[in-house]
């Protein structure tokens, strides 16, 4: 993961300095996305573990919420 960091820093210097031709945009791009896929992934590693306890002191595990939920 750390290398990733490293690599979308160095883009993205570069992109500010310099520019980047078509090959280094798509890297970047797609360098972007397997970021984000991981750290999502991380999340819903970590919220597995977690519960929500409500007044009464009943404990919950929290839940993925549904897309179609109307306010």
């Amino acid at each position: 993961m750390q290398e990733l960091i490293k690599r979308i820093n160095e883009l993205a210097k570069k992109s500010r300095e310099e520019g980047l031709s078509e090959t280094e945009k798509e890297e970047q791009a797609e360098l972007r996305q397997r970021y984000i896929q991981m750290f999502r992934q991380g999340m819903e590693n970590t919220l597995q573990g977690v519960y929500i306890m409500d007044e009464k002191g009943n404990k919950r595990k929290v839940e993925k919420k549904s897309k179609n939920i109307k306010q």
